[in-house]
């Protein structure tokens, strides 16, 4: 299945960076790449965050989410990942794609201008309808807390 998610440069976008791409025929998510303001790169001290900009916009159709996700090349090599992995952009959103990454390393981190940063999944929405009830059907695990089926 494919879905279109159209896109739209930042005005001080640098277009040459490139939409999100699949790297392999396989691949479930998307390449996003970093846009950085006049091209200067973006260091990521150990246990900070920072807001990395793509200068993209996007319109994800209704019925449809996009999850923005780590990439695990980054993660196991640099300890760079996504601090509310994976987050969520709704069909409605259309401001400007940033990505939150976190340095879990050791090292400074240096995020440079077109360097891949986190992928991005196209996946289906279902809103469920909440309903308040008088009580729950029981199950064989019940309320037994976190860890209660074992390891």
């Amino acid at each position: 299945m494919t879905v279109r998610i159209d896109c739209v440069w930042e005005d001080w976008a640098d277009r040459s960076v490139g939409l999100p791409a699949y790297e392999s025929a396989g691949a479930a998510g998307a390449d996003i790449r970093a846009n950085l303001h006049n091209k200067a790169s973006r260091l990521i001290a150990p246990m900070q965050r920072a807001l990395i900009p793509t200068g993209l916009r996007l319109a994800v159709p209704d019925g449809f989410e996009a999850q923005i996700r780590p990439r695990s090349g980054l993660a196991l090599n640099h300890g760079i990942t996504l601090p509310n992995a994976p987050g969520t952009i709704d069909s409605d959103y259309r401001g400007e794609l940033g990505v939150i990454l976190v340095n879990l390393g050791e090292q400074t981190f240096e995020v440079t201008h077109g360097m891949r940063i986190a992928q991005m999944v196209i996946a289906p929405v279902v809103q469920a309808v909440f309903q308040r009830v008088e009580m729950l059907g029981d199950t064989t695990r019940s309320s037994s807390g976190f860890g209660s089926t074992g390891l």
